[in-house]
């Protein structure tokens, strides 16, 4: 099998645009882009130099931080904020630094362990979704500037397309339409696009572990997996592992469908650092080493030399932060190193590791044991360790685990890109329950539904429900094309029919496994609100027959369907109406 960009079809659109991937790591970030020019097939840049980075040749990550003053302006950005000029500025000057900021817009059902120590305050006068968007805007100026400075006629270029430019923003497995949300609200915050529907539209987003995939298909790795056996992708960011289950269903072209729910955790790079802060903080309690600004500067230096090179445990590990004359040798300092066992530091790994194999080991489970092969990549992918360490725990499964030849801390973005312009993946899994609420007829010879009878509602028409029912329209580990369309048809009675101009439904989430809630508990953690579907349904006021309630009031019956259309990366739903009666009672106003 080639690897697709032999196999990518040209471009069809009428003109020349351009496609930007933007992937914003907890730790680093990097930028892809694509020229779309008609009749011919894309191909993939990366951008490589960005400013404070001169000096490397064909680096294609800047670090995520940014620095902003007491008054919340923004000050310094990516490696410029890492430049020692920056930091000592920074500190004269009070500046904050915000760092690891992608993490504040996490799903509030993802509990983050930061071993004890919390995230850094947020600037003056900014939510998460404004930081998150001043760094999105960094990162486009970047790539402008890359763009006009690198291509022949660039600024031309750039005029061509530059009110047209689409985007792929990449994120972890675990994020849902809310996330997404506030994402798209930080590019039209960050000047990426305007506030309009027309602009929104030209924001994609794609899964980390789907980026992921699509960057190793594009290095020919598909090519090694039979399409009896599955494999899985593990992309080891500096925040989140995701894992993401494919089997290959053809060939010619290339089809790929997910095999099992993908998942994601908090086993970055960046917890083995945090873990290392704490450890090092109680290792030096009693030494002159043990100042917070020491302790910042020893765990940096852990962060570019230990934790990038540790591979055995049985060696004398070694932190070089100073200079010959740095010396304490009751906690084992000599010559500016601090010298740690094997043991100690393969400890720091240990619960990101333990957190990877259990992972993997449920994707097996749910897959029925199709997987075979896993492809480790992303920036904590370097790590000799947590790559042997895989090997060995998944030998007993003869479960192979390999990394792309290719530079994987660059895969998501060039990924994202595959994404748009490949499209592989055909079928994907649900990770969880997706319904509404629903109002249940009442049994009063159901215990259950006694507990309840104090919230039983009665309908114009007479029967007596109770609320809070759960209606499932989507259940956990279906495997769903994107062409797949999930609805159901409900009924709801109104007294009133001005409240059809403002008809809205909720879409639940129940993420507490594989059997179908009886009820929502609205303050459970399993339990979250997706969305909120509005229509405007006024048009079925002129058809509606009034009808006499068992009181002699006036009512109307309303039939609608809820669609779910969950295929694709971005969940979608809509309300759809009918003019045939329905089968289960919606309730649209709360019952006292």
């Amino acid at each position: 099998m080639k690897p697709t960009s032999d196999t990518r079809k040209p471009y069809t659109g009428p003109s020349r645009s351009m496609i930007i991937a933007l992937d914003v790591g907890t730790t680093f970030s990097g930028v892809s882009y694509a020229i779309l020019e008609p009749g011919e097939v894309p191909k993939i840049h990366g951008v490589t130099r960005f400013p404070g980075q001169e000096h490397v040749a064909g680096n294609s990550k800047i670090p995520s931080i940014m620095y902003y003053d007491k008054y919340g302006k923004l000050m310094a950005a990516g490696a410029e904020a890492d430049t020692a000029s920056v930091v000592s500025q920074a500190e004269d000057e009070e500046w904050i630094k915000a760092e690891l900021f992608k993490l504040r817009l996490r799903p509030k059902a993802m509990k983050l362990q930061m071993n004890g120590m919390r995230l850094s305050p947020l600037p003056r006068h900014k939510t998460p979704v404004d930081v998150f968007g001043d760094f999105l805007a960094y990162l486009f100026r970047c790539t402008r500037n890359f763009i006009i400075d690198t291509h022949a006629n660039g600024a031309g270029l750039w005029h061509a397309v530059e009110l047209t430019v689409e985007f792929v923003l990449s994120h972890p497995n675990g994020w849902e339409g809310a996330q997404q949300t506030k994402m798209r609200r930080a590019a039209v915050y960050g000047g990426l696009i305007p506030d309009t529907d027309e602009g929104k539209s030209r924001i994609r987003f794609v899964t980390e572990g789907e980026a992921s995939l699509h960057a190793c298909v594009q290095n020919g790795l598909a090519a090694d997996n039979p399409s009896r056996h599955g494999f899985l992708v593990a992309d080891a960011g500096g925040g989140t592992l995701d894992i993401s289950s494919y089997a290959v269903r053809g060939t010619q072209p290339l089809v790929i469908e997910e095999v099992a729910p993908p998942d994601c955790i908090f086993a970055g790079s960046v917890f083995v650092s945090r873990r290392a802060r704490r450890f090092l903080e109680e290792k030096l309690r009693n030494s002159k080493y043990g100042t917070p600004d020491s302790l910042d500067h020893i765990t940096k230096r852990f962060d570019e030399t230990t934790k990038r090179l540790f591979r055995d445990k049985k060696d004398l590990q070694f932190i070089p932060f100073g200079s010959p004359l740095d010396k304490d040798l009751a906690v084992g300092i000599r010559g500016g190193q601090l010298k740690l066992t094997g043991v100690e530091v393969a400890e720091l790994f240990e619960p990101s590791i333990e957190a990877a194999v259990a992972s993997i080991m449920s994707q097996v489970e749910a897959s029925g044991g199709m997987i075979k092969s896993v492809w480790l990549v992303g920036g904590f992918a370097a790590s000799p360790w947590l790559f042997t360490q895989l090997q060995e725990r998944l030998l007993p499964l003869r479960i192979t685990v390999s990394r792309p030849d290719s530079q994987t801390s660059k895969a998501v973005a060039d990924g994202a890109l595959g994404f748009y312009c490949d499209h592989h993946v055909s079928a994907r899994m649900s990770k969880y329950m997706y319904g509404v609420e629903y109002l249940r007829e009442f049994d009063p010879h159901d215990p259950e539904h006694v507990s309840r009878k104090d919230r039983l509602c009665e309908l114009p028409s007479g029967p007596r429900l109770l609320p809070d029912a759960f209606d499932c329209i989507l259940a956990r580990s279906v495997k769903v094309k994107e062409s797949t369309v999930f609805t159901r048809k409900y009924c709801t009675e109104l007294t009133n029919l001005s409240t059809l101009s403002v008809f809205e439904v909720e879409i639940w989430c129940y993420r507490g496994g594989d059997t179908i809630p009886q009820w929502i508990l609205r303050h459970a953690e399993h339990y979250s609100t997706l969305c909120v579907v509005r229509a405007d349904l006024s048009p079925l006021s002129g058809s509606a027959e009034p009808k006499q309630g068992k009181n002699g009031k006036t009512y109307w019956t309303i039939v609608f369907s809820v669609e779910i259309h969950f295929g694709l990366t971005e969940f979608k739903a809509r309300i759809k109406w009918n003019d045939n009666v329905g089968h289960l009672y919606l309730q649209t106003d709360r019952c006292n």
